[in-house]
Order: C-alpha cells, then structure tokens, then sequence
C-alpha cells in the first residue's frame, strides 16, 4: 500500500541520513526505520564527534579552575548558553539554566516559584493533554501550598477548548503551564493566544517545549512567555541535559532548587548567599560535555534550517496520514487541524504493545503505550495508542514500510 510518491520537499533526506550513523546499524536482519523521535532523536555525527573530542582530548571542569583545560571547557559550556539564547531569541543568556531536562525544568519552576509564590486559593492552570512532567509537578506543588489545579479540556480532535479560557482564567490563576506541541497528538497549540490572555487576567505562563524545540522555530520573546522548558535528546543532542528559560526578573525573585557547589557566593556556619542568575540553579558540576554537545546539536538543526525542517515534516504528515487512514479498522489518536510530527493510533482487536512487537521484528522502531500522558488516554477510552513519530531523517520510504507492515499485523491477527 503506498500513495504517491510526488513530492516538493526541499531536504535531502539522503544527505541528512547519512548524517546518522544508527540508521545504518540493522535490528533484527532489517534495515532500521526509526519512528521513535518523539521519545527520544538520533544523534548526527557532528554531535557524536564533538562529545569524542571533549570527553578524549579537551575535559576539565567548569567553573572552577585556572588551568587551561578548565578554561577551555568553561568557555565551551558558556557558548552553548549563547548559542541556546540565540536558538530561542532569548533576551539575555541570564534567562538560561541548564538542567537535567525538561522534566526537571519543570520541576524547578514548581518547586522554587511555586512553593514562594502559590498560597491557599490561588489557582495553576494547565491543559488537558499535558505530559506527566507538567501534572505531577503542578499537583505536588498545590498539595504543598494550598493551591488549586484546574485543567483547560479539549475536543475529540486532540484540539484544546480555548474559548474555556473566558471561565478559567481569573485573577486567582497564578500560572499557566502547556504544551506546545502535544507528544500524544500531535496537537500544536495556540501558544502565543494562550500567553496574551493569561497575561491579560496577570498569571505566568510556561511552555513545555520539549517536543516542538525539534520542529518548530520557538521565539520567546514574541511569545512572551515567562517560562520555557526543553530537552537536549529530543533535540539531535545527548541525553541528561535540558533547558530552562525564564524571564530574568521572575528568576531573580526565585530561591535555589538545589544547593551545594558553585551556586553559591559566599558560605558560613552562620549564613550562605548565592549566586546570580543563572548559576544559581546550578548547584553542582554540571554535565559539562552533554551541554557542549547540545550546542552542536543546535547549531545542526541551525544548518538545515526550520522552514526545510518543517516543510519535509509536513509532507510525511500528509503522506503518512493519508496512508494510515486507507488500512482498515485502524483509528487515529488526534486529528487536530494544526499538528506535527506524530502519528498516534489504535488498531481494532489488537493492542499497541502488539503491534510494537511485531513492528520490531520487521525493523521498524515505534512506540506502544500510554506515552506518559495518561490522561489523555483516559480522554479517548484508550489504555495505549501505538505513536509513529517523524523527524528529519524520515522518508516516505519508512511510512511506506510502517503501513506494509501494519497490513501484516492485521493478516497475522486476522488468521
């Protein structure tokens, strides 16, 4: 089953593939098809060799020293808070922490701002499909304070219900925290509405960026968010380093999250001050090498550029879409009017973790379950959808080996 192979796409996806050293590693005597870039990207060799060149010839801590091999990494590390406040067109590299990832990003706004600032009746108000990592933070948070979560619906489409946001913003809503692009549907959402209007009624808002920072050109300060959260290996880059953006004068009112190491300015058995910002959140020795290594990932997804990025990821929306929707007994999971990169679906009879085995065995890397957003799969009465998700070295090719090899699911389950 394939559609037409007529296409306008501007990348060479050849040229990116051979970027990407595990595509051509085979799983199970097949070649590999990746559809798991959600979960977490490909490393491009660019990325791998720079992380060889600092981990083999150019390690030291950051920070800390004044021999030449400290000096060097720490000039490296602090490129990369230049390099990431250019990627997002942040205001200051003073709005750039680097943490764990956005789980843990998100866990510091909820912890430091949240527990200074939420009081008994105040209200944060997140959306319907978010990622565990901005629901858990967010209930701990409230349980902590007093506070209340309340959460913005959507429709049957995977579409958040904004005309909500008359009734649910009101001047007890302290905070706002959304996805900008939905890990289990696919949805983009209208972010820069979202952040006008909390702002109109005084609440903060923070944008979990994690899946569209791959996709999407993100701008914080048209935006005008006050909090942005993403992660390195959704982004070509290493795993165990991420980002958090925050407007300087909201972190500066924030205490630190951890303590311990070079966040400090001065310390006494009587008393400890701290450090500007950012380095006030970054107590430890931070992961020197993963954040070098996220700078050349960013400068990689810099040289292809996202208008091509975005118009070769819509066509395999399109071609794959228009694909799934032909095989029999298959439903699609969000089928919002703006979405991008995933292809989330059930199959009659037949569970995901199913479908991800067999799959497997063909070569073809998807993701079965409930994609850490279980509510979202209570919303659909679903308990796991199986997610193909796209990335820039995708082809229409590997849609056309994902519905092959759907067809045999269905004959194998059929017999």
């Amino acid at each position: 089953m394939t559609a037409s192979t007529t296409t306008n796409d501007p990348l060479s996806v050849e040229e990116i593939r051979s970027d990407f050293p595990s595509l051509t590693v085979p799983m199970h005597g097949k070649p590999l098809v990746y559809l798991d870039s959600a979960a977490t990207t490909l490393k491009p060799r660019p990325v791998l060799e720079t992380i060889q060149e600092f981990y083999g010839h150019r390690y030291g801590t950051v920070r800390r020293a004044v021999y030449g091999l400290s000096e060097q990494a720490t000039a490296a590390f602090e490129r990369t808070r230049k390099t990431v406040t250019r990627f997002i067109n942040a205001p200051t590299s003073r709005s750039i922490v680097f943490t764990k990832g956005t789980t843990e990003s998100i866990n510091l706004v909820a912890s430091s701002w949240g527990k200074t600032h939420l009081r008994p009746g105040d209200e944060v108000l997140i959306s319907a499909m978010e990622h565990h990592a901005n629901i858990v933070p967010w209930q701990l948070a409230c349980e902590a304070t007093g506070a209340q979560l309340r959460i913005l619906p959507m429709n049957s489409s995977g579409e958040l219900l904004t005309e909500e946001l008359d009734t649910l913003l009101n001047k007890r809503t302290r905070l706002v925290a959304v996805t900008g692009l939905s890990n289990a549907l696919g949805t983009i959402n209208p972010i820069q509405e979202i952040c006008s209007r909390a702002h109109a009624q005084g609440s903060l808002v923070l944008i979990d960026a994690a899946q569209m920072a791959g996709h999407m050109a993100i701008d914080v300060q048209a935006l005008d968010c006050d909090f942005l959260a993403f992660s390195g290996h959704k982004v070509f880059g290493p795993c165990g380093v991420g980002v958090l953006y925050g407007k300087p004068e909201i972190l500066e009112t924030m205490p630190p999250y951890q303590s311990g190491g070079d966040m400090i300015r001065e310390v006494t058995f009587e008393k400890t001050t701290f450090a500007d910002i950012p380095v006030r959140f970054e107590a430890g020795t931070p992961a020197i090498v993963e954040v070098i290594g996220l700078g050349s990932a960013l400068e990689y997804i810099h040289s292809i550029g996202f208008e091509q990025i975005g118009a070769h990821e819509k066509d395999l929306l399109r071609y794959g879409t228009d694909l799934l929707e032909q095989i029999p007994k298959l439903r699609l999971i969000g089928t919002a009017a703006h979405k991008s990169s995933i292809l989330a679906f059930i199959l009659e009879d037949v569970h995901a973790h199913d479908i991800g085995t067999i799959l497997d065995q063909a070569g073809i890397a998807i993701r079965a379950g409930h994609h850490c957003a279980q509510p979202t799969m209570k919303f659909f009465g679903v308990a796991a959808t199986s997610r193909a998700s796209l990335s820039i070295y995708n082809s229409r090719e590997d849609l056309d080996a994902l519905a092959l090899a759907i067809d045999e699911v269905i004959t194998l389950f059929r017999s």
